[in-house]
């Protein structure tokens, strides 16, 4: 401002002297005797350069205040928008949300007319193992070419967001007797996305589950539609993956029964509640007990006996999976300790568990604190635990090992490269899929699979175990087929610690209090359960 009033005094005295100087000059060739006036020459140049001086420095101000600007708007996109993707972030998309779900209810109420804002939110299925096994880079550059493929099949009037890590949005206004138009563009978006990708030339697949939520279901604003759409894409997750769900009120008191039976969980596993049950496992030759299966059982206080494929699932996503299995390993140790010396104990772990590297060290712990023999404790593993981390697996696996505990590997035959994996560890037991043994009576490709797996088994030296015999004829094919163990319903219901013990005392296989010596018993359990 200083600057300007300056630059304009200046020129009104450029004016002034200006006027007088050509005057002076006019005089003086006119031939009239006045001489120019050096003085007044010299005032009007100096004022010419004052008004230079004055134009440059005005430039270099405009200049500085355009480089501001642009700043300032680099500054503003980059508050805006999601660096990696282009899209808005979490920020930007509550702003904008909120002016489109404003905008859709002020014009249905305006005009009469029926309108409605749709959001999908998508959480891509198995980004962290992409993330995990090719690291950050590759990582970012599939998130990019996601990106492109969500732009490309949003309508034209939509915005999209990167609400951070792998999870997006899409909104856009719809009209809701047509919600088919919204379902066209999550079925879009579902099969573009499980489409393989390439990114830093390798080939990726992942797949999206999205959740639709409407805001014409009493939603009172934008954040309420986040939460709807949030639910209902944990719904699609759950449903199974690869796949779209619209929200709707059951999703609501089912989340909210999930998150009562979650904060009851935190309790049970401290109090007890979570206790273990025991599978006969048996030997298919003589029928003899070799062993049980520890299973998780939630005896609730008020709902009574809770079955683990409800709360299981509940332990993995809140992280106490770990918490729980210790638990239960501590009591089936503390209740095992006086049983036969040759019966063991088998635990099966989550794949999660193994991506504690303290694993190994914490069942150690509970070995020591109750005093039962690593060598009667097998550790099952399925294979999905050596596909998400091989490196840190083997490394529990060997300190577990090192111990004496004995390693099998569960649900075989239905995983992915099993001959592979039966390499990567040193297993000392091997056990065929329930799914497959239920079906032998009556596919040819069950039958074949499970030869086929005994045989392997056969030349690896790795006793095999069929799980899930529910009837005898099972068994004896089993048995002419070389299986050399088996559990299942044929042998018995799991059974609580103290009918457990009650079978034990029955068969003899409980140790002398005195000599503590174990008796051996050849009693086939075969109908006993």
């Amino acid at each position: 401002m200083v600057n300007g009033a300056i630059t304009t005094g200046a020129i009104l005295l450029f004016v002034a002297l200006g006027s007088a100087a050509m005057s002076n000059a006019l005089q003086h060739y006119l031939g009239r005797g006045e001489q120019i006036d050096q003085a007044l020459v010299i005032a009007l140049l100096l004022n010419i350069a004052l008004i230079l001086i004055g134009w440059r420095h005005n430039r270099l101000l405009l200049r500085e205040v355009d480089v501001r600007a642009a700043a300032e708007e680099r500054a503003h996109q980059l508050a805006a928008k999601d660096p990696l993707t282009g899209f808005l972030n979490r920020r930007s998309l509550a702003e904008t949300g909120a002016k489109m779900f404003g905008q859709a209810t002020g014009f249905g109420q305006a005009t009469g007319r029926q309108t409605a804002m749709a959001l999908l939110l998508l959480d891509l299925d198995y980004f962290k193992m992409v993330n995990d096994l090719h690291g950050h880079a590759t990582g970012d550059a599939l998130l990019k070419a996601v990106a492109r493929e969500i732009a490309e099949a949003m309508p034209p009037f939509a915005v999209a967001a990167r609400l951070g890590g792998d999870e997006f949005a899409c909104a856009f206004p719809f009209d809701p007797m047509l919600p088919a138009q919204v379902e066209q563009v999550a079925e879009a978006i579902v099969t573009r996305l499980a489409r393989p990708f390439h990114a830093d030339g390798l080939h990726l697949h992942i797949s999206a589950s999205v959740g639709i939520a409407r805001s014409d279901t009493g939603c009172a604003g934008f954040d309420a539609l986040m939460r709807s759409a949030d639910t209902a894409m944990y719904a699609a997750k759950n449903a199974g993956r690869n796949r779209f769900a619209w929200f709707d009120q059951s999703m609501e008191r089912e989340l909210k029964a999930r998150n009562d039976l979650e904060t009851e969980l935190r309790n049970a596993i401290p109090n007890g509640e979570i206790v273990p049950y025991f599978e006969q496992q048996v030997d298919l030759v003589s029928g003899r007990i070799t062993g049980f299966e520890v299973l998780a059982r939630w005896a609730h206080p008020t709902r009574g006996m809770i079955s683990p494929s409800v709360f299981i699932p509940i332990a993995e996503q809140t992280g106490l999976i770990s918490d729980l299995s210790m638990s239960l390993m501590q009591q089936a140790f503390h209740a095992a300790r006086d049983w036969d010396a040759g019966l063991s104990l088998s635990v099966n772990f989550s794949p999660l568990q193994f991506r504690d590297a303290w694993m190994a060290q914490k069942v150690i712990k509970v070995l020591t604190e109750t005093g039962f023999p690593a060598n009667r404790l097998e550790i099952e593993i399925t294979e999905t635990a050596l596909i998400d981390n091989l490196a840190l697996t083997q490394s529990i696996v060997g300190s577990l090992k090192n111990q004496g505990v004995r390693i099998a590997l569960d649900d075989f035959g239905t995983g992915f490269s099993a001959l592979a994996h039966l390499r990567a560890l040193p297993f000392d037991h091997v056990k065929i899929d329930r799914s497959l043994i239920m079906s032998i009576e009556r596919s040819a490709e069950s039958t074949a699979i499970v030869t086929a797996i005994t045989r392997l088994g056969e030349s690896l030296n790795l006793p095999i175990t069929a799980e899930g015999i529910e009837d005898i004829r099972i068994e004896e094919r089993l048995r002419m087929l070389g299986c050399a163990m088996g559990q299942g319903h044929l042998y018995g219901q799991p059974m609580s610690v103290a009918n457990t013990r009650r079978l034990l005392a029955e068969r003899r296989l409980l140790q002398k209090p005195a000599a503590g010596i174990a008796a051996v018993s050849g009693t086939d359990t075969r109908r006993s359960a």
